[in-house]
């Protein structure tokens, strides 16, 4: 039963290439089939999140009539015919997985930044748009492009939680404690806690420069953040986003298992269970 207070997750790294989406659309789908009912938002201008629930096809013909979640950040003209404002309930398509729906993103995030420069209170018109129907849902999960740019500062400021996928590399993992920094700068600004959940390594198994010295770094700096669960580096995972499904809909039981033990684990640090 959804609550009026939610679970408001953002998957967040300076880099990418760590994770983020699969992290992110895997999540909401475990929620899902935990019987949660769960909204995934997805605001990297690369739509990965929104390519891997649905179609092209059926993303273009959404966004056309009813908006994305570039609409709710004010960068399109999000008006009915007659000039009035479309609730952001519209921008919503329902039941990509079980329990789970999906706000899509757009192409037009790319030039945000530059488009709302000067706007006001530019870091929670999420917040603002999805008032009055975040409380229908009992986790929220938001996919975030790699930066700290507008549409980053939005679902932190609608966060109450956030997570760092990280890959063993690294380039992916330099720039952690920057980014920890900052989120607990925005979080004292808007006098809106947002507790930092830990860190998944992911993509575990990849080729990459010094992986075991900066596995062993990350436990060593932070510790019982860095979770227990890690996700390895496998195909049944890209194939899963191309069919429009999630892992646990592949038939491949260790990649399930991996995705359901950094759930469980997630679940728990979020206070879910």
């Amino acid at each position: 039963m959804a609550s009026s207070e939610p679970i408001v997750l953002s998957c967040v790294n300076l880099k990418g290439g760590v994770g983020k989406t699969a992290i992110s659309v895997n999540f909401a789908a475990y929620c899902g089939l935990k019987n949660r009912k769960t909204l995934l938002i997805d605001l990297d201008p690369q739509t990965n999140a929104t390519f891997s629930c649905v179609s092209v096809e059926r993303w273009r013909s959404h966004a056309k009539d009813n908006g994305t979640v570039a609409d709710l950040l004010g960068v399109r003209n999000h008006t009915s015919a007659e000039g009035k404002e479309r609730p952001a309930s519209g921008t919503i398509i329902k039941d990509v997985f079980k329990n789970v729906d999906l706000i899509p993103s757009h192409l037009d995030l790319f030039t945000i930044d530059l488009d709302m420069g000067s706007e006001i209170a530019r870091e929670t018109r999420l917040r603002r748009a999805l008032k009055d129907i975040v409380g229908d849902y009992d986790v929220v999960v938001c996919d975030c492009p790699p930066n700290l740019t507008i549409p980053t500062q939005n679902a932190l400021a609608l966060s109450t939680h956030y997570v760092v996928p990280v890959s063993p590399d690294f380039l992916s993992s330099i720039g952690i404690a920057l980014l920890v920094t900052r989120v607990q700068k925005m979080s004292d600004a808007l006098e809106s806690p947002i507790k930092h959940t830990g860190i998944v390594m992911s993509r575990v198994g990849r080729p990459s420069y010094f992986r075991e010295q900066t596995a062993q770094t990350l436990r060593q700096a932070f510790k019982d953040k860095v979770f227990d669960a890690e996700i390895r580096e496998r195909s049944a995972v890209s194939e899963s986003a191309a069919k429009n499904v999630p892992i646990f809909s592949m038939g491949d039981k260790d990649a399930a298992s991996e995705f359901n033990a950094m759930g469980l684990e997630l679940s728990q640090e979020l206070g879910l269970i």
